[in-house]
């Protein structure tokens, strides 16, 4: 059977609320054909998102009627693979019955190596491939460091997914100062990247998991300058209280979206 995500506007309502129709489903999973496999829980943004496997989103729709009321402003379907990679978990944590409080919230990260075909061109294939390696493991380490997950690999960089802002943030630093930090003994070999990052709820308005949120941040990605790291307004108003520096960029006419984005650097040194 396929795998719905749906998402509810749960404003005002408790984890404890929240965790008790997720039992109210379960007990009527059979009556329709539903199998809820777990949700997470925003209690600042007042949303619930679920993962149910089930024959049809009708069929996601009247099971929640029947066993709570509250029924999903939007159901899509998803693969589990993509679910896994951007929140981390297709199934419920230990000790389900209790309250979750994890937000399906992510931020998403893109990195993009700047001017890899030159690279191999000046290098041959071969040496360029090694510092290609290189440059995978540096992301990996950092990633891995910061509790980011990647997502897929986007031409010649990455796009990686965080449970917080903070941390996607402290990632892209962390890249950028080994980065500067290398020292190879071929100038030709210096390795440069350019970062984005956006955040968003999983479920957008296009109907497609982050979506929107993807697009964007690609398109950060894109606008930032060799070495540079550059944030969606959003990222930096999550990171209020956090010790980074923040220079606002201006606004920006991205592909794709009509409307100037308002974008801001992240201070960096090596």
């Amino acid at each position: 059977m396929p795998i719905f995500m749906d998402r509810h506007y749960v404003r005002d309502a408790t984890a404890e609320a929240v965790a008790a129709a997720h039992q109210e489903d379960l007990k009527l999973q059979t009556r329709f054909l539903c199998i809820p496999i777990t949700y997470w829980f925003d209690e600042l943004r007042g949303t619930a998102f679920c993962l149910i496997e089930a024959p049809t989103a009708a069929a996601v729709r009247e099971m929640h009627r029947a066993a709570h009321g509250l029924v999903p402003n939007q159901i899509i379907e998803v693969d589990p693979a993509t679910v896994a990679a951007f929140l981390g978990r297709i199934t419920d944590p230990e000790a389900a019955a209790l309250p979750v409080r994890e937000p399906a919230f992510r931020a998403i990260m893109f990195t993009d190596m700047v001017d890899s075909t030159g690279l191999t061109n000046a290098l041959g294939d071969e040496e360029a491939l090694t510092v290609v390696r290189q440059h995978d493991e540096v992301i990996r380490r950092a990633l891995l460091a910061h509790a980011g997950r990647e997502v897929d690999r986007a031409g010649d960089g990455f796009l990686a997914s965080f449970g917080s802002v903070s941390q996607a943030v402290g990632c892209a630093i962390a890249i950028q100062m080994e980065l500067a930090s290398q020292a190879p003994v071929d100038p030709r070999a210096v390795v440069r990247v350019r970062i984005g990052i956006g955040a968003g709820e999983p479920v957008t308005e296009g109907g497609v998991l982050f979506g929107s949120t993807v697009n964007l941040t690609a398109r950060i990605c894109g606008h930032a300058s060799p070495g540079q790291i550059l944030v969606a307004e959003v990222v930096r108003e999550l990171c209020a209280g956090k010790r980074f520096i923040f220079r606002d960029h201006g606004q920006a006419s991205l592909k794709g979206f009509p409307v100037p984005i308002r974008l801001y650097e992240v201070e960096w040194s090596a």
